[in-house]
Protein backbone atom coordinates (compact mmCIF):
# COMPACT_ATOMS: atom_id res chain seq x y z
CA UNK A 1 0.00 0.00 0.00
CA UNK A 2 2.82 2.50 0.76
CA UNK A 3 4.57 1.48 -2.39
CA UNK A 4 0.90 2.75 -3.92
CA UNK A 5 0.88 5.94 -2.57
CA UNK A 6 4.48 6.91 -3.06
CA UNK A 7 3.59 6.21 -6.79
CA UNK A 8 0.84 7.65 -6.90
CA UNK A 9 2.61 10.87 -5.23
CA UNK A 10 5.65 11.05 -7.85
CA UNK A 11 3.45 10.47 -10.84
CA UNK A 12 1.06 13.60 -9.68
CA UNK A 13 4.25 15.75 -8.70
CA UNK A 14 6.03 14.62 -12.32
CA UNK A 15 2.63 15.72 -14.12
CA UNK A 16 3.06 19.67 -12.10
CA UNK A 17 6.68 20.16 -13.05
CA UNK A 18 5.84 19.31 -16.80
CA UNK A 19 3.06 21.56 -16.34
CA UNK A 20 4.94 24.46 -15.60
CA UNK A 21 6.85 25.29 -18.87
CA UNK A 22 4.25 24.71 -20.92
CA UNK A 23 2.50 27.43 -18.91
CA UNK A 24 5.34 30.26 -19.76
CA UNK A 25 5.46 28.64 -23.20
CA UNK A 26 2.02 29.84 -23.71
CA UNK A 27 1.44 33.07 -22.23
CA UNK A 28 -0.32 35.29 -24.00
CA UNK A 29 1.33 38.66 -25.44
CA UNK A 30 0.07 42.33 -24.74
CA UNK A 31 -0.78 43.22 -27.94
CA UNK A 32 -0.18 47.20 -28.93
CA UNK A 33 -1.10 49.05 -31.58
CA UNK A 34 1.28 51.37 -32.38
CA UNK A 35 1.50 54.22 -35.79
CA UNK A 36 3.12 52.41 -38.78
CA UNK A 37 5.66 55.67 -38.77
CA UNK A 38 6.80 54.32 -35.09
CA UNK A 39 7.55 51.04 -36.60
CA UNK A 40 11.83 51.61 -36.67
CA UNK A 41 12.30 52.64 -32.58
CA UNK A 42 9.28 50.77 -31.39
CA UNK A 43 10.81 47.25 -32.67
CA UNK A 44 13.95 47.83 -30.59
CA UNK A 45 12.24 49.08 -27.29
CA UNK A 46 9.80 46.15 -27.72
CA UNK A 47 13.12 43.82 -27.98
CA UNK A 48 14.63 45.41 -24.86
CA UNK A 49 11.39 45.37 -22.65
CA UNK A 50 10.60 41.53 -23.72
CA UNK A 51 14.35 40.69 -22.63
CA UNK A 52 14.11 43.48 -18.92
CA UNK A 53 10.73 42.33 -18.21
CA UNK A 54 10.46 38.85 -19.32
CA UNK A 55 6.92 39.95 -20.98
CA UNK A 56 6.08 39.16 -24.71
CA UNK A 57 4.35 41.74 -27.32
CA UNK A 58 2.82 41.44 -30.03
CA UNK A 59 3.15 45.03 -31.97
CA UNK A 60 0.29 46.43 -35.02
CA UNK A 61 1.55 48.27 -37.13
CA UNK A 62 -1.05 50.12 -39.30
CA UNK A 63 -2.26 53.73 -39.67
CA UNK A 64 -3.30 55.48 -36.73
CA UNK A 65 -7.28 55.82 -37.89
CA UNK A 66 -7.05 52.05 -38.48
CA UNK A 67 -5.61 51.19 -35.23
CA UNK A 68 -8.73 53.23 -34.23
CA UNK A 69 -11.23 51.08 -35.85
CA UNK A 70 -9.65 47.80 -34.91
CA UNK A 71 -9.38 48.33 -31.12
CA UNK A 72 -13.35 49.77 -31.52
CA UNK A 73 -14.35 46.66 -33.49
CA UNK A 74 -12.04 44.31 -32.01
CA UNK A 75 -12.58 45.62 -28.26
CA UNK A 76 -9.26 43.89 -26.89
CA UNK A 77 -5.54 44.70 -26.50
CA UNK A 78 -3.75 46.52 -23.89
CA UNK A 79 -1.99 50.25 -25.44
CA UNK A 80 -2.74 52.24 -28.01
CA UNK A 81 -0.25 54.50 -29.60
CA UNK A 82 -0.91 56.74 -32.57
CA UNK A 83 0.99 58.91 -34.25
CA UNK A 84 -0.81 61.66 -32.91
CA UNK A 85 -2.57 62.40 -30.01
CA UNK A 86 -5.91 63.70 -31.64
CA UNK A 87 -6.51 60.17 -31.90
CA UNK A 88 -5.79 59.42 -28.25
CA UNK A 89 -8.50 61.94 -27.50
CA UNK A 90 -10.66 60.49 -29.63
CA UNK A 91 -10.11 57.12 -27.75
CA UNK A 92 -10.63 59.20 -24.68
CA UNK A 93 -14.00 59.86 -25.95
CA UNK A 94 -15.23 57.34 -27.13
CA UNK A 95 -14.33 55.18 -24.05
CA UNK A 96 -11.28 53.06 -25.94
CA UNK A 97 -8.31 54.02 -23.87
CA UNK A 98 -8.40 55.58 -20.27
CA UNK A 99 -5.88 58.21 -19.25
CA UNK A 100 -4.61 56.11 -16.14
CA UNK A 101 -1.08 55.18 -16.83
CA UNK A 102 -1.09 57.61 -20.72
CA UNK A 103 2.14 59.08 -20.96
CA UNK A 104 3.89 61.45 -23.95
CA UNK A 105 6.39 59.80 -25.71
CA UNK A 106 8.01 62.47 -27.77
CA UNK A 107 7.18 64.87 -30.81
CA UNK A 108 6.19 63.76 -34.74
CA UNK A 109 7.76 67.29 -36.96
CA UNK A 110 6.43 67.37 -40.60
CA UNK A 111 8.90 67.67 -43.40
CA UNK A 112 8.52 67.82 -47.29
CA UNK A 113 10.35 64.78 -48.42
CA UNK A 114 11.50 65.07 -52.06
CA UNK A 115 13.38 62.30 -54.53
CA UNK A 116 17.70 62.91 -54.46
CA UNK A 117 18.52 65.49 -56.61
CA UNK A 118 14.82 67.16 -56.02
CA UNK A 119 13.84 67.01 -59.86
CA UNK A 120 10.65 68.98 -59.28
CA UNK A 121 12.29 71.55 -57.99
CA UNK A 122 10.06 71.49 -54.67
CA UNK A 123 11.68 74.11 -52.11
CA UNK A 124 8.53 75.63 -50.46
CA UNK A 125 4.81 74.14 -49.27
CA UNK A 126 3.61 76.58 -51.72
CA UNK A 127 5.91 74.59 -54.40
CA UNK A 128 3.74 71.49 -53.73
CA UNK A 129 0.96 73.33 -55.95
CA UNK A 130 2.97 74.12 -58.91
CA UNK A 131 1.40 73.17 -62.23
CA UNK A 132 3.34 69.15 -62.72
CA UNK A 133 4.55 68.32 -60.06
CA UNK A 134 3.02 64.52 -58.53
CA UNK A 135 2.54 65.00 -54.93
CA UNK A 136 2.20 62.16 -52.62
CA UNK A 137 -0.34 62.71 -49.47
CA UNK A 138 -1.53 59.94 -46.55
CA UNK A 139 -4.84 59.12 -46.74
CA UNK A 140 -6.24 61.18 -43.57
CA UNK A 141 -9.15 59.05 -42.81
CA UNK A 142 -6.12 56.30 -42.15
CA UNK A 143 -2.95 57.70 -41.37
CA UNK A 144 -1.70 60.67 -38.36
CA UNK A 145 0.19 62.39 -41.33
CA UNK A 146 -3.04 62.45 -43.76
CA UNK A 147 -5.15 64.22 -41.18
CA UNK A 148 -2.14 66.56 -40.11
CA UNK A 149 -1.32 67.49 -43.70
CA UNK A 150 -5.01 68.51 -44.07
CA UNK A 151 -4.65 70.81 -41.36
CA UNK A 152 -1.19 72.12 -42.50
CA UNK A 153 -2.41 72.69 -45.92
CA UNK A 154 -5.88 74.52 -44.81
CA UNK A 155 -3.23 76.31 -42.11
CA UNK A 156 -1.38 77.78 -45.26
CA UNK A 157 -4.22 78.31 -47.06
CA UNK A 158 -3.02 76.07 -50.51
CA UNK A 159 -5.13 72.83 -49.97
CA UNK A 160 -7.17 73.12 -53.21
CA UNK A 161 -3.89 73.90 -55.13
CA UNK A 162 -1.91 70.55 -53.56
CA UNK A 163 -5.03 68.82 -54.03
CA UNK A 164 -5.03 68.79 -57.47
CA UNK A 165 -1.31 67.74 -57.62
CA UNK A 166 -1.96 64.63 -55.65
CA UNK A 167 -1.71 61.23 -57.75
CA UNK A 168 -1.66 58.61 -54.82
CA UNK A 169 -2.89 58.48 -51.16
CA UNK A 170 -1.82 55.74 -49.31
CA UNK A 171 -2.74 54.56 -45.82
CA UNK A 172 0.44 55.38 -43.98
CA UNK A 173 3.51 57.26 -43.62
CA UNK A 174 6.22 54.19 -44.32
CA UNK A 175 4.34 54.08 -47.76
CA UNK A 176 4.74 57.92 -48.47
CA UNK A 177 8.78 57.35 -48.34
CA UNK A 178 8.56 54.44 -51.00
CA UNK A 179 6.98 56.83 -53.58
CA UNK A 180 9.30 59.47 -52.79
CA UNK A 181 12.75 57.29 -52.68
CA UNK A 182 11.93 55.93 -56.20
CA UNK A 183 10.75 58.96 -57.83
CA UNK A 184 7.31 58.02 -58.42
CA UNK A 185 6.15 60.98 -57.10
CA UNK A 186 8.15 64.18 -56.66
CA UNK A 187 6.80 65.48 -53.14
CA UNK A 188 5.00 64.66 -50.23
CA UNK A 189 4.37 65.57 -46.74
CA UNK A 190 6.12 62.91 -44.10
CA UNK A 191 7.17 62.98 -40.34
CA UNK A 192 11.22 64.58 -40.20
CA UNK A 193 12.33 61.05 -38.70
CA UNK A 194 11.96 58.93 -42.12
CA UNK A 195 14.86 60.84 -43.20
CA UNK A 196 16.82 58.54 -41.01
CA UNK A 197 15.16 55.01 -42.53
CA UNK A 198 17.36 52.75 -44.49
CA UNK A 199 14.79 52.92 -47.32
CA UNK A 200 15.48 56.91 -47.92
CA UNK A 201 19.33 56.59 -47.19
CA UNK A 202 20.50 58.08 -49.99
CA UNK A 203 17.53 58.80 -52.26
CA UNK A 204 15.66 61.62 -50.52
CA UNK A 205 16.10 65.23 -49.44
CA UNK A 206 14.51 67.09 -47.30
CA UNK A 207 13.04 70.36 -47.43
CA UNK A 208 12.10 72.08 -44.12
CA UNK A 209 8.65 73.86 -43.12
CA UNK A 210 9.39 77.20 -41.17
CA UNK A 211 7.88 76.53 -37.32
CA UNK A 212 5.36 79.53 -38.15
CA UNK A 213 3.87 77.21 -40.74
CA UNK A 214 3.89 74.20 -39.35
CA UNK A 215 2.02 71.69 -36.98
CA UNK A 216 4.06 69.59 -34.84
CA UNK A 217 2.47 66.95 -33.02
CA UNK A 218 2.45 65.00 -29.73
CA UNK A 219 2.68 61.43 -29.43
CA UNK A 220 1.22 59.81 -26.96
CA UNK A 221 1.03 56.13 -25.59
CA UNK A 222 -2.18 54.95 -23.35
CA UNK A 223 -3.87 51.73 -21.97
CA UNK A 224 -6.51 49.75 -24.43
CA UNK A 225 -9.56 50.00 -21.71
CA UNK A 226 -10.41 46.01 -22.59
CA UNK A 227 -6.95 45.08 -21.26
CA UNK A 228 -6.90 42.38 -18.98
CA UNK A 229 -3.70 42.93 -17.54
CA UNK A 230 -3.19 47.09 -16.88
CA UNK A 231 -0.40 46.86 -14.97
CA UNK A 232 1.91 45.20 -17.69
CA UNK A 233 0.33 47.57 -19.77
CA UNK A 234 1.19 50.69 -17.93
CA UNK A 235 5.08 48.73 -17.30
CA UNK A 236 5.23 48.45 -21.12
CA UNK A 237 4.19 52.84 -21.24
CA UNK A 238 6.62 53.57 -18.39
CA UNK A 239 9.41 51.45 -20.56
CA UNK A 240 8.95 53.18 -23.17
CA UNK A 241 9.06 56.77 -21.81
CA UNK A 242 11.71 55.90 -19.34
CA UNK A 243 14.84 58.14 -18.72
CA UNK A 244 16.09 54.60 -20.56
CA UNK A 245 14.93 55.02 -24.09
CA UNK A 246 15.39 58.37 -24.52
CA UNK A 247 18.63 57.12 -26.57
CA UNK A 248 16.44 55.41 -29.00
CA UNK A 249 13.62 57.29 -29.86
CA UNK A 250 16.44 60.32 -30.69
CA UNK A 251 18.67 57.40 -32.42
CA UNK A 252 15.81 57.79 -34.72
CA UNK A 253 15.13 61.51 -35.02
CA UNK A 254 11.99 61.78 -32.64
CA UNK A 255 12.64 65.66 -30.59
CA UNK A 256 11.91 64.49 -26.72
CA UNK A 257 11.06 68.28 -26.46
CA UNK A 258 8.66 70.05 -27.88
CA UNK A 259 10.28 71.89 -31.23
CA UNK A 260 9.59 75.50 -30.97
Amino acid sequence: MRKLVTAMLLLVLSLSVSFVPVAVATEEPLVVYCGAGLMKPMDELKEAFEQEAGIPVRMIYAGSGELFGMISTRQEGDVYIPGDIKYTNDALEKGISIKDGMETICYHVPVILVPAGNPGKVNSLEDLGKEGVRVALADEKAAAIGNVTVALLKKNNILDQVTKNVVTKPSTTNQLLIYTATAQVDATIAWEDQALWGEGKGKIEVVRIPSEKNLIKTIPASVVTYTRRPEDAKAFIRFITSEESRSVWDNWGFPIEKPQ
